[in-house]
């Protein structure tokens, strides 16, 4: 029922800009004010323009590191994998909004299937993770603070082992 309800309040214009594959479907959408929408499919996040015209932005969960709401402000910043962030201002719909938060939490976590954390031989810090890219696929995916440089033999060794042992942990060839 709840499902249902969430659904509903995409406008089926929306819904139709969204182009969803085979085993997609929406989970949660709240609107952006400028008459944007945030959409939480099953695969993806996507971020739908008010023009009619203007293209759907579609990231897979696997590319998206986390997600931080200033409830107050009305704000969901979404950090990247890239280290890049994008803030997203929710329109005034409270139920729909904590709705789009907590699904897009969820969606996150479910491609985490195991995080090591390692601090590096310079000091730097790197997360390992082991992913769910949006067919199922696991791959390895190393997250660093953006001032971590794996060209030096030490860093590059202590990474290449993480992602051994991530691999490792699931059963994997490394």
């Amino acid at each position: 029922m709840a499902l249902f309800s969430r659904r509903r309040r995409l406008p089926d214009p929306v819904r139709r800009r969204l182009d969803l594959s085979s085993g997609d479907a929406v989970l949660a959408a709240a609107p952006l004010v400028e008459g944007r929408w945030a959409v939480v499919s099953r695969r993806a996040l996507h971020l739908v323009g008010a023009d009619d015209d203007a293209p759907v932005a579609r990231t897979a969960w696997s590319a998206v590191d986390r997600g931080t709401l200033d409830a107050e402000a009305r704000r969901l910043t979404v950090h990247w994998v890239s280290g890049a962030t994008t803030d997203l201002v929710l329109a005034d719909d409270d139920t729909a909004a904590r709705e789009l938060a907590q699904t897009f939490r969820e969606r996150v976590q479910q491609s985490v299937v195991h995080v090591e954390h390692v601090t590096l031989p310079s000091g730097g810090r790197v997360r390992v993770a082991l992913r769910r890219d949006e067919d199922g696929e696991l791959f390895t995916q190393t997250i660093g603070d953006g001032r971590v440089d794996l060209s030096g033999p030490d860093d590059a060794r202590a990474v290449a082992e993480a992602e051994a042992r991530v691999r490792a942990e699931v059963g994997l060839a490394p």
